[in-house]
């Protein structure tokens, strides 16, 4: 198998711009950007509330005893 040239690369991104249009496909890179932004924000969201959430259990234990 030989490698993808720039020329080949050239050809291949006409075509796709020819079948999709080029809205389409600045539509779908916006899609893909925002959904690769919420995936990197939910791993970071993840590692940032454990702590939270553990200290919020131990409270409303606290509260639940008295009564």
């Amino acid at each position: 198998m030989s490698r993808f040239g720039v020329p080949e690369l050239l050809i291949i991104l006409v075509i796709i711009i020819l079948l999709f249009g080029v809205g389409r496909i600045s539509k779908i890179a916006g899609e893909l950007g925002k959904g690769i932004k919420s995936f990197k924000d939910g791993l970071q969201g993840e590692k940032k509330e454990e702590p939270t959430e553990k200290k919020e259990t131990t409270e409303e234990n606290k509260t639940i005893e008295p009564k």
